[in-house]
């Protein structure tokens, strides 16, 4: 009997994690592109200084 109390209470927890994770999941919002200047990068020092960051610079910089 006490097993199965036991048992019944960790699934019911189980389920309850799984439904709130879903439900987290489902409210996210998508991110605004370019928010809070990150779009248009000015590199400060360098090679290319001035110039935007952008994925030419970027790729060659890896």
């Amino acid at each position: 009997m006490r097993d199965t109390k036991h048992l019944g209470k960790h699934a019911n927890k189980l389920a309850e994690e799984a439904k709130e994770k879903a439900l987290f999941r489902t409210q996210r919002k998508a991110v605004e592109a370019g928010a809070h200047g990150t779009l248009d990068y000015t590199i400060k020092e360098g090679v290319n200084k001035n110039k935007i960051a952008d994925q030419k610079i970027l790729k060659s910089k890896k």
